[in-house]
């Protein structure tokens, strides 16, 4: 059976809980009360700290957790000149509290898009220092750029021509990705949430509203994503993630693979796709026919957002099933998100988090002999 290297038969998409330190100092860092050079001293003792457990574990994919971000797109979307933060998204379908209510702000593009500096070499640079295994860096998909707010959150000004728009986002990812490259990053996730939300019939309706057409848009986005990881180097590999919501355990949209499915695996040219599987949200495994024998499949098919240890058994099983529709040898499994994509974390301890992360490596080890 092949070696994948990367991604791994056992994998992580990327966010872990914060630390209780953590989130106690990035609150006092915002009220002014913490210089952001202490903060970071106490993020890299967390980071590195975390790393040690996740490769103790059995881990060789390994990130920072994110501890450095509140949100897993925003933090690194606003550095981008021309990037705006404002609003708010329409409130959450599924959340089950008050507090869960809350939803991030969106983006709005106001100027010029440029790369003005690296966004993420520092922090891999750190990473890169305490890890024995593979450092592996998730930055949110170009896409977050366009879809939630569409045409209307673009300024009219600074791109009347939406071509000149993909081509200047385009510019200023390839520019991110040359720095990660260059500092010896190999390993690159895209965090795509626009590609699973297509698959949402409500959704769907939505960006129509807007303006744009739901058939058409994932052939755009593959061709935005494409313009970006085309020229890489041969030993990078660049993964896809799609999600569909992932804040205090809640999300924001359902439906399986197959509206996108055709675009998804043989338009798009990643190496590799982290899909969520964890529960009947994410649909059946028959668009994996459609996944040539040259990619890779992580499976999520371990939940992140319930404490609930999911029984191994069952886990294989769901693994003989998804191999219906393409060779077992092509897939890794992880969890279908991560377990912390804004700072609040999911509904979970870090108990949970850490037996969820020990048995995806078991379940890889009998599967694949990992």
């Amino acid at each position: 059976m092949k070696k994948l290297n990367p991604p791994f038969r056992a994998d992580q998409v990327g966010s872990l809980l914060r630390t209780p330190e953590v989130k106690e100092n990035r609150l006092r860092w915002k009220q002014g009360l913490l210089s952001a050079s202490a903060l970071r001293a106490i993020e890299d003792k967390a980071i590195a700290e975390t790393v040690r457990k996740v490769e103790s574990i059995g881990m060789k994919s390994i990130t920072d957790g994110e501890f450095r971000r509140d949100y897993f797109h925003l933090d690194f979307l606003q550095q981008l000149s021309g990037v705006e933060v404002t609003g708010g998204i329409a409130a959450n379908p599924h959340a089950k509290t008050a507090e869960d209510h809350f939803t991030p702000p969106k983006l709005s593009v106001t100027g010029k898009l440029k790369h003005v500096r690296n966004i993420q070499v520092d922090d891999f640079n750190f990473l890169k220092s305490v890890v024995t295994q593979t450092p592996k860096v998730s930055i949110p998909s170009p896409t977050m750029v366009h879809f939630r707010g569409g045409r209307k959150a673009i300024d009219i000004n600074a791109y009347p021509d939406m071509d000149e728009f993909f081509a200047d986002l385009s510019q200023c990812y390839r520019d991110e990705i040359k720095a990660l490259y260059d500092a010896g990053c190999r390993y690159i996730q895209l965090d795509d949430t626009n590609l699973a939300y297509l698959c949402d019939i409500k959704m769907r309706a939505e960006a129509k509203q807007r303006g744009d057409d739901p058939n058409e848009l994932p052939k755009t986005y593959a061709a935005l994503i494409n313009s970006v990881i085309n020229d890489r180097p041969n030993d990078l590999t660049v993964a896809i993630h799609l999600c569909r919501g992932n804040y205090r355990s809640t999300w924001f949209a359902e439906g399986g693979y197959e509206p996108v499915a055709e675009v998804l695996f043989n338009d798009l040219n990643v190496d590799a796709y982290f899909l969520e599987y964890d529960d009947e949200r994410s649909g059946d495994f028959a668009p994996l026919r459609f996944v040539p024998k040259n990619k890779v499949v992580v499976l999520g098919l371990i939940s992140s957002k319930i404490p609930q240890l999911e029984k191994m058994d069952d886990v294989i099983k769901r693994i003989e099933e998804a191999a219906h529709y393409m060779p077992v040898e092509n897939m890794g499994l992880s969890p279908q998100c991560g377990f912390s994509s804004t700072s609040h974390g999911n509904n979970i301890t870090m108990d949970d988090q850490w037996r969820k992360l020990e048995l995806v490596v078991k379940i890889a080890d009998t599967v694949w002999g990992y």
